[in-house]
């Protein structure tokens, strides 16, 4: 049994009365158990039954309600569409619900922002209204399900459990061997998301056209100026990666079936060619160029033709192994016979550009301040590569990291000594000289040295890559999910002992609602006894929560039991 909070069961009991009345792990079963139907009656072919189930999703009290949670918890709950409006309070949410009904819904216009590109290009983005957001969220939920049943088994962007590394993989698996496949041919989709054709969308996205063409065509607003949008599914709307990738579905299997008729099944074997895709990104293998070139790419042209795409001329182009290429960040290239993926030259490029930025711009900050905001970014870069072979590029980094934080030192002292310099910046830990550390008090009251994240020891560890017939929504697959979900959950965890403690006795759930902890929900770390009523860091007085749940407990001031350990049941 897992009930470790004190509160009114009876406000748990039938429809609840306010926000923070929700059993969430009870919302949460109500949607998965009609995801799996529609998983189930997608791969059945049966797709009357299919919409059927949609339509009664998407009407559904649970569905709404975890929709809104979506949008209220996400990145980007503080940024508001044309309207302004923003969902913080839980009035404001529980208020929300009732507003998204389908009969009389009209979204507004996108708000039209830019960001800039590591290219110094911008990418244009689309922000909804919180309300469009959460209809867009709610119709995901019927969406997703058959997306997944249908999507090519190594398609790994914007998918559950999936990721880049996932992709890597993939490629090593198709390149690595002296066998394998010498060509590749690099393919990139010229403004993917403003471009895929309004009619095909709504000819063959299995979802309520009559939303998807309200979506489609609500327009946007730029500087005052209202436009109209007669293409694309615009960057920044929730369903839109999804959108996306049901366009690109059938690239990989498609392929592969026209290989087959044409030469005949054997024949297109020993032509060895693989599709791996992130997002609308995506690399195809082949024993030779004049393969990729005569019979890949026309096909692949004439794919993406009837969903209004095209290949970026600049960006596409055929590859020998043995000259290398980039995808996703990284660098693959055989020597000698021997494939090694690293770092690649521009990512580490654009990283060090961004981290002497972060540098340059806080030079009046406390040493303390300068390590609290480098040391997330330095950790996620590093562990980004940390399947691949990048202690060369480690090491770099971290000497390139040196000269940039003495500059920002010496410079703030222009009359002091180097010795002076190295002594308030700079201590020896062990046997380390020269570390980057400033002293801070401990909960204990002492002194201790927060260090600036060091690179160069982050441990490369293989990638265990995901099987490409998972389906989060297929009953068969919910073991090897919720292990792979764990094992992943534990390697993000990798610099928190103490954390990894409690996710595990948790079972990986939170303390409050009983609902998963992702990457994607976060989590916080609460005392149960709080700290100025004397309560102790000691793991016994912790558990971790939701972000959410956490504002809830205390706002509610609720009292939280710790939790029994799973592996104690």
């Amino acid at each position: 049994m897992r009930v470790h909070i004190h509160t009114d069961v009876s406000a748990l009991s039938g429809k609840p009365q306010h926000w923070h009345a929700v059993n969430w792990r009870q919302v949460e079963r109500n949607v998965r158990g009609m995801q799996m139907r529609i998983a189930k009656a997608t791969r059945e072919g049966k797709w009357r039954k299919v919409k059927a189930l949609q339509r009664m999703l998407t009407r559904t009290f649970s569905a709404k309600l975890f929709a809104v949670k979506r949008v209220t918890e996400n990145q980007g709950k503080r940024t508001a569409g044309v309207d302004g409006e923003l969902w913080a309070l839980p009035e404001t949410k529980w208020s929300a619900v009732s507003r998204m009904k389908q009969r009389g819904y009209r979204p507004l216009p996108l708000r039209r922002i830019y960001i800039p590109k590591a290219n110094g290009k911008k990418r244009p983005l689309g922000i909804p209204t919180m309300l469009d957001r959460a209809m867009q969220a709610l119709y995901l939920l019927a969406l997703e399900p058959v997306s997944e049943s249908t999507s090519d088994p190594n398609s790994y962007g914007f998918r559950r459990n999936r990721s880049t590394a996932d992709a890597m993989s993939q490629l090593f698996l198709s390149l690595s061997k002296k066998a394998s496949a010498q060509w590749v041919l690099e393919a990139d989709i010229a403004g993917c998301f403003d471009h895929i054709d309004h009619a095909w969308l709504d000819k063959n996205v299995p979802l309520d056209r009559t939303v998807l063409r309200k979506w489609l065509k609500s327009g946007l607003i730029y500087q005052g100026q209202f436009q109209e949008t007669t293409a694309g599914t615009p960057q920044g709307g929730i369903i839109s990666p999804t959108l996306a990738n049901v366009a690109l579905n059938g690239l990989e299997s498609g392929l592969a079936g026209y290989l087959c008729s044409k030469f005949g099944s054997k024949k297109a074997i020993k032509l060895k060619v693989n599709v791996v895709r992130y997002a609308d990104d995506f690399v195809i293998t082949g024993t030779s160029q004049d393969v990729l070139e005569n019979e890949v790419r026309p096909w692949v042209v004439a794919f993406l033709a009837v969903r209004g795409l095209q290949l970026s001329p600049e960006k596409t182009r055929i590859t020998h192994i043995d000259q290398g290429f980039d995808f996703l960040g990284w660098n693959f290239r055989k020597y000698q016979g021997t494939l090694l993926i690293k770092p690649s030259k521009k990512n580490v490029q654009t990283f060090y550009r961004k981290v002497t930025e972060i540098i340059s711009t806080h030079k009046g900050v406390t040493q303390e301040e300068l390590i609290f905001m480098l040391n997330p970014v330095l950790r996620g870069w590093a562990q980004y590569h940390s399947p691949v072979v990048a202690k060369e590029a480690y090491s770099r980094m971290d000497d390139l990291l040196f000269r940039a934080i003495w500059r920002w030192a010496k410079r703030r002292h222009p009359q002091k000594s180097t010795a002076w310099v190295k002594g308030k910046y700079f201590h020896s830990i062990g046997d380390r000289a020269w570390v980057f550390a400033a002293p801070v008090v401990a909960d204990d009251g002492g002194k201790v040295l927060r260090e600036l994240y060091d690179v160069s020891k982050t441990a490369i560890k293989r990638h265990k890559k995901i099987k490409g017939a998972y389906n989060p929504f297929d009953p068969d697959w919910e073991m090897y999910g919720e292990t792979l979900h764990q094992e992943r959950m534990l390697e993000n965890m990798s610099h928190r002992k103490q954390w990894i403690r409690m996710y595990v006795d948790q079972g990986g759930l939170c303390a409050v609602c009983n609902c998963k902890m992702t990457k994607a929900t976060g989590s916080h770390d609460h005392h149960i006894e709080y700290r100025v009523d004397g309560g102790s860091d000691a793991l016994s007085n912790r558990v971790l929560l939701h972000p959410n749940c956490h504002t809830q407990v205390h706002s509610m001031g609720l009292k939280v039991i710790k939790p029994v350990p799973v592996w104690g049941i």
